[in-house]
């Protein structure tokens, strides 16, 4: 049985912290970015998100990037 793998689509996910509990321990979120290129190499995503989180003023605390497949028997 051989499988062929299709890509489908991709996010880029930053995740920051927006505050801190009363407690101190650390508020995070995320934002998404969806649809990234597929031909978009690792480090120019996480450049990306890096520039984009200078200009805020939260910081950030992670990026990943989530990529989804299909895969089909053929």
């Amino acid at each position: 049985m051989s499988i062929i793998v299709e890509a489908l689509n991709s996010a880029l996910i930053a995740i920051y912290q927006s505050g801190s509990t009363p407690a101190g321990s650390p508020v995070t979120r995320q934002k998404s970015l969806s649809y990234v290129r597929a031909d978009a190499s690792e480090e120019a995503l996480y450049d990306v998100a890096q520039a984009l989180f200078s200009l805020s003023q939260h910081p950030l605390q992670d990026v990943q990037l989530r990529r989804n497949f299909r895969l089909i028997e053929e």
